[in-house]
């Protein structure tokens, strides 16, 4: 806490009278580091029970984390694709739904970064790095570190983190205080040692606390997060068995190399893989397996027995929220369990989250030499994709590539998109058009097709191009409002197709969603001086300049200047 002086190396300098203020006063500064930031969210802690809902209201804790996701989009660490984002969202909300808060939004996004890690923070947003999905072996290994996440946002340990730290670190911090002065007040030659030792036993008793409550968390995510596994449909052995994969890796990590991120905020120890273990066995004995044909085949869940819908094939899968005169849905059309696309979308994160095209070339030669049959499929799309990467050589070859695998997989929307986008990119436009038309008919709405399609028309130009873009688009602007992937690529459109006030729209919403809120009000104010812009989309953009103005001056009452713009 205080500098020790140079020819005196772990003692105090002998100025303790002169120090004793800025010690207090360091030590102060650190209790309402640790204490404060919430604490103007709340004037004061109830009596009894849990507060940690009134610290911040649902609206202010999606605001945080909407606020949180654009900064890590303005730093360049999310990995934003329609058809990784779109898997990946799916499977979230399916747990979610299964959660024990099914009526809690949640935003699931990927982080480009290949450490093994993930995260949930305010509001139900909930990060994966691209490096855990690469880990995994299967999507139920996904599956259940989204529900430990889950858990997390469902316990609202966050907050509850929050509100301990008020209610314990400021006693503890007390004592530590009166230690401190009644050491200094002492004419020993050692009370700089106790000072010293008082502040180190103090900060010591606070994180042993945090670590007590972290584990807590963690034993209670695990214990829940296992619960919305199973009523998921997927295998509830999957949790303890990443859990055993992390301890090897950190086992193997001895020899110096560091350990992965998973594992400092998530520690595995042989006390919680055994728990795991234990829980699964416990699920697998309070539920049956039930086997339903559909015409797909066969499909295997475990199933509660008690549950009332057991019986009615009609009822399996009910949204529990909704009277069953309202929702009869056959489970032939029930989403449950691992949704086949894990292979395809580790490869597709493997090449997005890849330094450059060169160490991917590298990487799945290495993949092709380890394995003793090459390849499998999803891997050679992966490599379709890497070629892509390389111009137009690369994408005749991808080419070659996908069209073998699609007639292997010809329900695969991953390869036929990654094959129209090849097809276009070695001019084969029509060609690429026809089978992107024929992808939207079968799958309408459907985000991935819309986007991907909507690139390709971009990348083609001309004013038909964007015009067929902003049509295929323009049914997807009420439920887009957030993404800044549809924003992009809907602007282009616009400007294609000539339609220049939607366009600027589209650009500054882009702007705002990439973490840039104040380029996002010069082009709104610039809009406002188009004569194209007509009465309804004036009211329109004034709201959006009013709605974005407050955090623009946040931002330059706190010296948070965007580099991008020049302020000569």
């Amino acid at each position: 806490m205080v500098a020790p002086c140079p020819a005196t190396l772990g003692r105090l300098c002998p100025r303790t009278d002169r120090l004793r203020p800025l010690l207090l006063t360091a030590a102060l500064t650190l209790a309402l580091a640790l204490a404060a930031p919430l604490a103007q969210a709340q004037e004061k802690l109830p009596d009894i029970g849990s507060s940690a809902g009134e610290l911040l209201t649902p609206a202010r804790q999606a605001e945080y984390g909407a606020m949180m996701l654009r900064e890590l989009r303005n730093y360049g660490y999310l990995l934003d694709d329609p058809l990784v984002n779109d898997w990946l969202q799916t499977m979230g909300t399916r747990l979610g739904s299964n959660s024990d808060q099914p009526r809690q939004p949640y935003t699931f996004f990927v982080m480009k970064d290949r450490q093994i890690n993930a995260f949930a923070t305010l509001g139900g947003y909930i990060g994966v790095n691209a490096g855990l999905v690469l880990t995994a072996e299967r999507e139920d290994e996904v599956a259940a570190v989204l529900s430990h996440e889950i858990a997390h946002v469902t316990q609202q340990h966050v907050l509850r983190g929050v509100e301990r730290a008020q209610r314990d670190q400021i006693p503890i911090l007390l004592g530590m205080l009166a230690a401190v002065v009644a050491a200094q007040a002492s004419n020993s030659s050692s009370s700089g040692n106790a000072t010293m030792a008082a502040i180190s036993s103090g900060m010591g008793l606070m994180q042993q606390r945090q670590i007590d409550y972290t584990r807590s968390n963690e034993s209670e995510a695990d214990r829940l997060g296992i619960r919305t596994l199973s009523r998921s449909g997927y295998d509830v052995d999957a949790m303890a068995g990443f859990f055993e994969r992390m301890s090897s890796a950190m086992r193997g990590n001895d020899g110096g190399y560091s350990v992965p991120d998973f594992l400092r905020t998530h520690p595995v120890n042989t006390t919680r893989i055994s728990e795991a273990k234990a829980r699964a066995e416990q699920m697998k004995k309070d539920t049956v397996l039930l086997t339903t044909r559909t015409p797909s085949g066969e499909r295997r869940e475990r199933v509660d027995p008690a549950d009332p819908t057991l019986g009615d094939p009609l009822l399996r899968g009910i949204n529990p929220l909704l009277p069953g005169s309202v929702l009869r849905v056959p489970i032939g059309q029930l989403s449950r369990g691992a949704s086949g696309d894990f292979n395809w979308a580790r490869e597709r994160l493997r090449v997005l989250s890849a330094d450059s095209p060169a160490e991917l070339q590298r990487e799945y030669a290495d993949l092709a030499r380890r394995q003793k049959d090459g390849l499998d499929d999803a891997q050679r799309y992966g490599q379709a994709l890497a070629s892509m990467r390389g111009g137009r050589s690369g994408a005749s070859e991808a080419r070659q590539t996908l069209s073998e695998l699609l007639k292997t997989h010809p329900d695969s929307l991953w390869v036929a998109l990654a094959l129209a986008e090849a097809e276009s990119r070695t001019g084969q436009s029509t060609q690429a058009n026809a089978r992107f038309e024929q992808l939207l008919h079968e799958h309408p709405n459907s985000r991935p097709v819309a986007l991907t399609y909507a690139e390709i028309l971009n990348e083609q130009g001309g004013q038909a191009a964007g015009q067929r873009a902003q049509a295929m688009l323009r049914p997807l602007l009420s439920q887009s409002g957030n993404d800044p992937v549809f924003q992009q690529r809907y602007a282009r459109a616009s400007e294609l197709a000539g339609d220049s006030v939607r366009a600027s729209e589209a650009y500054a919403e882009a702007a705002f969603l990439g973490g840039r809120p104040e380029q996002a009000l010069m082009q709104l104010q610039a809009l406002k001086r188009n004569p194209a812009l007509d009465y309804v989309g004036r009211a329109r953009v004034d709201a959006r300049i009013e709605s974005i103005t407050p955090t623009v001056l946040e931002l330059r009452r706190q010296g948070v200047q965007d580099p991008d713009l020049d302020r000569r």
